[in-house]
């Protein structure tokens, strides 16, 4: 698996630039996001660590996922991508905090859809979210593929906007 190299050297040169730190939470994307941070030059000066949280009750019970709250509005929301993201980075000690959840295959709780939320902390709050949707016969690695790609792309427009 090879990751596009220019995103992988901007993300890491930009990081070092600004003296930040990231850390990153993930569920549907499975770890692709930690690993592609793993293969970036100088990444131990940066990048701190993360957590993949599958389910709920371990999105509970690392990443203050509240679970009421998410039974009563749909599993996967955009709210808590961004409580995923904020929740690392408090965890992880960072200024940055990434997170990725969704569906990368078409299931009865996703409305047979598939679809991912990401979101992007910076210091404690909310500097970027999106909703991902792909269509509904996308096979799974291939969604969480593209979903990695896109997220690691949305964060280089993140970075843009603080080093701007």
């Amino acid at each position: 698996m090879k990751f596009q190299q220019s995103l992988l050297d901007y993300i890491s040169t930009s990081l070092i630039t600004m003296n930040e730190t990231v850390s990153i939470a993930e569920s549907v994307t499975s770890g692709l996001i930690q690993l592609a941070f793993s293969q970036m030059a100088n990444a131990k000066q940066f990048y701190k660590g993360g957590i993949t949280t599958f389910t709920l009750p371990e999105k509970v019970q690392f990443l203050d996922i509240n679970q009421i709250e998410v039974k009563e509005n749909s599993f996967e929301t955009q709210k808590m991508a961004d409580t995923m993201a904020v929740k690392v980075a408090e965890s992880f000690g960072t200024d940055w905090g990434i997170a990725s959840t969704g569906y990368a295959a078409s299931v009865r709780n996703s409305g047979f859809k598939v679809y991912s939320f990401c979101s992007f902390s910076y210091k404690g709050e909310i500097v970027l979210s999106k909703r991902i949707e792909l269509h509904d016969k996308t096979q799974a690695l291939d969604a969480q593929l593209y979903y990695t790609e896109f997220i690691l792309g949305c964060y280089k427009s993140a970075l843009n906007q603080i080093l701007i």
